[in-house]
């Protein structure tokens, strides 16, 4: 089941984006994370924290779930 992260800016970057998900409790984690969980953005693997997601980006985290980010 893909769940829906809304955004109220242009876009969020990954490591914001994975707090917002609630697949890291805090900034600081962000890094670490990325080394050791897949995560592909509309279907290519992404590892870079500070990549720029915008309205309609998939983003896929492995053990955390499918995301869709929308825009308000």
């Amino acid at each position: 089941m893909m769940k829906t992260i809304e955004i109220t800016t242009e876009y969020i970057t990954l490591g914001q984006f994975l707090k917002l998900a609630d697949c890291i409790s805090t900034g600081g984690q962000a890094k670490p994370f990325l080394l050791e969980t897949a995560i592909l953005v509309n279907d290519v693997a992404e590892n870079r924290r500070g990549r720029k997601l915008y309205r309609d980006d998939r983003v896929q985290v492995e053990g955390c779930g499918v995301f869709v980010v929308t825009r308000r």
